[in-house]
């Protein structure tokens, strides 16, 4: 039987790939629910080609819009959060959770409720609300499937069953375009150069989280809620060449590694398929060609955002929140002018000691310290760019 699935975030990079993919073998998917924030006409185009049973914009000011693109067409059209969590609740077997942002952990948390395979492509949902996600998806019998690169690689390399023989885990990172910048030239890096990434291409705010080792930090919590391991087990090592993704070390000498082309369909593929492998349109690796895979250790100094997401994640609670909130302002005022490339990192680990701290229980919960570590975040932004001004 055709699985049946839901792409809760089609319309952007990861959602576009995932539809890519269910269209490449229409024998092999029904599309359940198609979900995008507000571009109705990709939406619409999706929903038309793949005959999905519900489209739904989350913004409800364009609700008669996607009506009007899709009469005629048998597709169901709602809108609006609600409609959303709607959608993640509908009986597919198989839910792409990319919906960027807090807006995105209502929906996955409600496809992991119903005991989904969920893959994720929501970093917040970990980052964010880890405990409270995992929690759900051991009550529920759901199945994790994570997208992002590096912990794809690792997902297929982790032997579970053999988690007694597992001494650590390493998350390769690309070291972004400034790996060898020195630190005092990195204080006039432009918003032009911090999202021009060397190997993948991603939205303006990752490719600046790259360029400041942010993104590897929070993935390092992600890896924490995902594999039953210590935060000392979990390693980052730069590879400039992005072709091993990530690597599970054994008790025995052995290391497992993932190779691939830095291509986000062969992760998509992979949770898409599974336990089944499927075909994608990856390129494929020619080692001869490489030549030589290089490595070498993060620069802790030239890259703090490492030291403080690794911080965060020990003190746990609410902190690992107001990281993530305090990243998503600052990186936001770095890509409009307002502060400098270094100054991200600062506001950050400023925003993380002017907040209390305090445990997560619910949903609200981490929309309350979203909100405060935001509000923080932005009024360290505005210090900032005023004490800038009078210099």
């Amino acid at each position: 039987m055709a699985r049946r699935v839901t792409i809760l975030g089609s319309t952007g990079s990861v959602g576009r790939n995932t539809v890519e993919l269910v269209a490449a073998q229409p024998e092999e998917y029904s599309v359940e629910a198609l979900v995008a924030l507000k571009s109705v006409d990709a939406l619409a185009a999706q929903a038309r080609s793949l005959g999905a049973k519900l489209a739904v914009i989350a913004d409800d000011s364009r609700h008669a819009a996607l009506k009007s693109a899709l009469a005629g067409s048998g597709v169901e059209v709602a809108a609006g959060q609600a409609a959303v969590v709607e959608a993640a609740q509908r009986p597919a077997e198989w839910v792409m959770a990319a919906i960027v942002g807090a807006a995105g952990l209502a929906p996955t948390l409600a496809a992991v409720e119903r005991g989904a395979f969920v893959a994720l492509a929501n970093k917040e949902a970990l980052v964010c609300a880890g405990a409270l996600m995992t929690a759900a998806v051991r009550a529920n019998g759901a199945t994790l499937l994570p997208v992002d690169s590096e912990h794809n690689a690792i997902f297929q390399c982790f032997e579970a069953d053999q988690i007694h023989a597992i001494e650590r885990i390493v998350l390769t990172a690309s070291g972004g375009p400034f790996r060898e910048r020195p630190l005092a030239a990195m204080a006039n890096v432009t918003p032009a150069e911090a999202v021009a990434h060397p190997n993948w291409r991603m939205g303006a705010k990752i490719s600046v989280d790259s360029a400041t080792m942010m993104n590897k930090g929070l993935e390092v919590i992600e890896a924490m809620h995902l594999f039953p391991l210590r935060g000392d087990q979990v390693d980052v090592v730069v590879h400039p060449q992005s072709v091993i993704h990530g690597l599970v070390y054994y008790k025995d000498g052995s290391v497992l590694a993932q190779l691939g082309s830095p291509d986000m369909r062969t992760p998509i593929a992979n949770t898409l398929g599974w336990p089944r492998r499927i075909p994608a349109p990856s390129p494929r690796l020619d080692l001869a060609a490489l030549g030589q895979l290089t490595f070498e250790a993060p620069d802790p100094v030239r890259f703090p955002a490492l030291r403080i997401a690794r911080a965060a994640m020990a003190e746990g609670g609410s902190a690992p929140i107001v990281l993530n909130a305090a990243n998503e302002i600052a990186v936001a005022a770095f890509l409009d002018g307002a502060i400098g490339f270094l100054d991200i990192a600062s506001i950050v680990e400023d925003a993380l000691g002017a907040l209390d701290r305090h445990d997560i229980v619910t949903l609200d919960d981490v929309y309350d310290t979203d909100r405060a570590a935001r509000e923080a975040a932005r009024r360290l932004v505005g210090n900032g760019a005023r004490r800038a001004a009078t210099v």
